[in-house]
């Protein structure tokens, strides 16, 4: 058996799931805890390049701080810790070695709530290229134009550059905050609750984008919506109590779980518990 195939426990994931897919993002015996509280425990995950995974589970259940493990937005909480093994694109993200920066550059992150910098359309967009040192105006352009083009935005903005990221709708501030993540060049994107804060037809486009997104980019999305999890997502994850407890192709999981917990988690059996 190799490496890999050791790192998946068989009762949470079928052996051969991921059998000769690559990996974009990986956890081992990862577990977290907040001062002293475990928010994780012992988590194995193993998330394919270019597909779209979901996270799915009850509130508190450890989502979002699996997600933010990823690109270590974690070690900007005081008293966290992390134990356990990280590795994203191949690299093991807590390494001593490893460049922060550009660790966060590989990998994008778009959060609940649409965070538009209050500056024109294109200055969002064009903010991380800038950070980067890019100056060339014809360059910078381009890449405007192209990362709003792959989030789906540019036909309603392109007369709206300069006008103030702030007078978008929520759905279009979502995606030029897609946009402004694209625009460096990322390899995964994190997605949390992206779509909660949107109207139905914002949240259609919304998914629409993110089937596309999966040909060039590997998305792990944590969501409430067991139907957009059901949509839009490749292989889903169920976490309960921070334990990592299913993780299979979406259409099994929805269909057929091997849980019963799964079961009554999406069939509305379980009650959240919020907290």
């Amino acid at each position: 058996m190799s490496a890999r195939e050791d790192a998946v426990d068989a009762a949470v994931m079928p052996p051969d799931l991921l059998a000769g897919r690559e990996l974009a993002l990986e956890a081992r015996g990862l577990s977290l805890d907040y001062s002293e509280r475990r928010a994780l425990d012992a988590v194995n995950l193993q998330v394919p390049r270019r597909r779209v995974t979901a996270l799915i589970g009850p509130s508190g259940c450890g989502k979002s701080s699996l997600l933010r493990c990823f690109n270590r937005l974690n070690d900007e909480i005081a008293g966290c810790r992390v134990s356990g093994e990280v590795r994203v694109l191949g690299l093991d993200a807590y390494a001593e070695t490893t460049a922060l920066p550009e660790l966060r550059r590989r990998v994008g992150m778009v959060f609940q709530k649409p965070n538009p910098f209050p500056q024109s359309v294109a200055d969002n967009v064009a903010f991380g290229l800038r950070l980067a040192g890019l100056r060339s105006r014809l360059e910078l352009d381009d890449r405007v134009e192209a990362a709003l083009r792959a989030a789906g935005l540019w036909e309603e903005v392109r007369d709206r550059l300069d006008d103030s990221a702030l007078r978008l709708s929520a759905g279009q501030q979502q995606r030029l905050v897609i946009a402004r993540a694209l625009a460096v060049e990322p390899e995964v994107l994190l997605m949390d609750e992206p779509a909660s804060m949107l109207d139905p037809i914002s949240t259609l486009r919304f998914e629409e984008l993110v089937v596309a997104l999966r040909e060039r980019y590997s998305v792990l999305l944590v969501t409430h919506n067991m139907q957009q999890a059901a949509r839009v997502a490749d292989y889903t994850a169920f976490l309960q109590a921070g334990r990592l407890l299913e993780f299979d192709a979406t259409d099994r999981i929805f269909t057929n779980p091997r849980l019963r917990g799964t079961e009554d988690y999406i069939t509305g059996r379980m009650r959240e518990d919020r907290g």
